[in-house]
C-alpha cells in the first residue's frame, strides 16, 4: 500500500486531497500546524507540522517513517499568499513567505529522498500555482516563492530521476477557497494607506466581481488533479488546472514584456504608467 505524506491538510485543497487519496485506498498522513481538522478526516492520520521549523520538519518525517516505514509520495501543498506591494511589504513577513512556500518544502524534501533512494522509488509532487509561471503586481513575494519552487523543483527532477523518484508538479489558476480572502487581507494590512492605495483597491474591486467566480475551480477539481499526478504510473512534469490557464502562460511566454504588462494594468484596472 502507498504511503502519502500531505502538508496543508487541514483545510481547502489540502484536505480535500487527502481525503481523496485515503478513499482510494492509500495510507494518508496530513500534516498541518494545527491537525485537529485533519483527524475528522476518514482514513487520513494527523502529524503536526511547522513548516518554519527544521525541527518539526525532520521530527515529521521521522514520525511517518517509524509508523508506516517510509514516505512513498510526499505532496507538498501547505502555502498562503504575501500580498503587498515590494517597497511595503515588511522584509519579516517576506522572509517568512520563502519560509514556508520554498524552504519549509525544500526541508521536507530533503528529509525524505535517504529514504527514497534506499527505497530505489518515490513520488515528491509539488503545487505550485501560474503565479509560478509570470509575475503581477502587489504580489511579488509571492511570485518569488512560486517562482523558486518552480526552478528548484527542475532542478530535483534531473538529480533524482536516476534513483528511480519522479517530481512533478501542480499549477492551479484561482480556485474557490479562502486563500484569495486571506492574501487580499495581507495585501489592505500591508499597502491600502499609502502611495499604492489605488492599485490595491482596484485589485480588491476584481476580485469582488461576482463574474469572476466562473473562471474558479474547485478544491475537488484541483485535489482530484493532484491525486492523478501522486499515483499515475508515469506523471507529466507540470499539470495546470484553470479557466484559460494554458493561454495565460502562452501569452506571458510570447509576449513582449511591456505588452504583457499593459495586459495585466487593463485587466485590474491598475493606473497608467506616468
Amino acid at each position: 500500500m502507498t504511503t502519502i505524506l500531505i502538508t496543508g491538510a487541514s483545510s481547502g485543497i489540502g484536505a480535500c486531497t487527502a481525503a481523496r487519496l485515503a478513499a482510494n485506498g492509500a495510507t494518508v498522513f496530513g500534516a498541518a500546524r494545527t491537525t485537529s481538522a485533519i483527524a475528522s478526516i476518514e482514513g487520513v492520520t494527523p502529524v503536526a507540522l511547522d513548516l518554519t521549523d527544521e525541527d518539526s520538519v525532520r521530527g515529521s518525517i521521522e514520525e511517518v517513517t517509524r509508523t508506516a516505514g517510509g514516505v512513498d509520495v510526499l505532496i507538498n501543498c501547505a502555502g498562503y499568499g504575501e500580498f503587498g506591494t515590494i517597497e511595503e511589504t515588511d522584509l519579516a513577513d517576506a522572509r517568512r513567505q520563502l519560509e514556508v512556500n520554498v524552504l519549509g518544502a525544500m526541508g521536507l524534501i530533503r528529509a525524505v529522498l535517504p529514504g527514497m533512494r534506499a527505497a530505489g522509488h518515490g513520488r515528491i509532487v509539488n503545487v505550485s500555482s501560474l503565479a509560478g509561471e509570470f509575475a503581477a503586481p502587489l504580489g511579488g513575494w509571492y511570485h518569488a516563492s512560486k517562482f523558486a519552487l518552480e526552478a528548484l523543483s527542475d532542478s530535483l527532477r534531473g538529480e533524482v530521476a536516476q534513483f528511480g523518484i519522479e517530481v512533478t508538479l501542480v499549477q492551479p489558476s484561482y480556485v474557490a477557497t479562502g486563500w484569495h480572502e486571506e492574501a487580499l487581507g495581507r495585501l489592505e494590512r500591508a499597502s491600502a494607506r499609502g502611495p499604492y492605495a489605488a492599485m490595491t483597491a482596484s485589485m480588491r474591486r476584481y476580485f469582488a466581481d461576482p463574474r469572476l467566480a466562473r473562471q474558479f475551480s474547485s478544491p475537488d477539481d484541483v485535489a482530484a488533479l493532484i491525486a492523478r499526478a501522486a499515483t499515475t504510473r508515469r506523471p507529466r512534469t507540470r499539470y495546470r488546472i484553470g479557466a484559460g490557464a494554458n493561454l495565460a502562460v502562452a501569452l506571458a511566454r510570447i509576449l513582449p514584456a511591456r505588452t504583457f504588462d499593459a495586459m495585466t494594468r487593463r485587466q485590474f484596472n491598475y493606473p497608467a504608467p506616468a
